[in-house]
């Protein structure tokens, strides 16, 4: 089992920047690698990015490339998303996650609670 709590959401204006943090417990935090998924009210759950568990390998949706940087720190048992230029439709529910199965990228094994990004214009 591993627990995952998100923090860092809230309210930006168009074109600035948040930093989401993802603190987890439970087994060892290096074995997974951890993603970052989004939902707003009535659409599905869509993938933002992900990385691997050494942190070599980096994955991001199309809608989030060149603004979006994910990272981890397996010292602290934390992933990062630095979100830059920030538009309206970022808005969303942010939910951390975590697999050891290869994944990460599709259906991951454990989830955060979330947390709201509001992007205003």
């Amino acid at each position: 089992q591993v627990q995952l709590v998100e923090s860092g959401g809230g309210l930006v204006q168009a074109g600035g920047s948040l930093r989401l943090s993802c603190a987890a417990s439970g087994r060892t935090f290096s074995a997974y690698a951890m993603g970052w998924f989004r939902q707003t009210p009535g659409k599905e759950r869509e993938f933002v990015a992900a990385i691997s568990w050494s942190g070599g390998s980096t994955y991001y949706a199309d809608s989030v490339k060149g603004r979006f940087t994910i990272s981890r720190d397996n010292a602290k048992n934390t992933v990062y998303l630095q979100m830059n230029s920030l538009k309206p439709e970022d808005t969303a529910v942010y939910y951390c996650a975590a697999d050891h199965r290869g994944l990460v990228l599709t259906i991951p094994a454990y989830w955060g609670q979330g947390t709201q990004v509001t992007v205003s214009s």
